[in-house]
């Protein structure tokens, strides 16, 4: 249970981390980096009806002694 716990934690630090660098960037870098804040919105909106997310596909197979979360099935 608790490695469940540990991905869970994972995957929140890297979509949260994402997000402040696309927010951030796109105030100091490049206005156009906050399309990466709204794909990652879009696809965490679609999530639950596809089973499908990109940070737990990865995760899935780094930690493959952990139980799978939304893996398309």
């Amino acid at each position: 249970m608790e490695k469940n716990i540990s991905k869970v934690r994972a995957h929140d630090a890297i979509v949260g981390m994402t997000y402040l660098i696309s927010v951030v960037g796109s105030m100091f870098v490049n206005v156009n980096l906050i399309l990466l804040a709204l794909g990652i919105g879009f696809l965490q909106i679609i999530s639950p009806s596809t089973k499908f997310c990109p940070v737990y596909f990865i995760l899935n197979k780094m930690m493959p002694d952990t139980e799978p979360f939304q893996n398309g099935k």
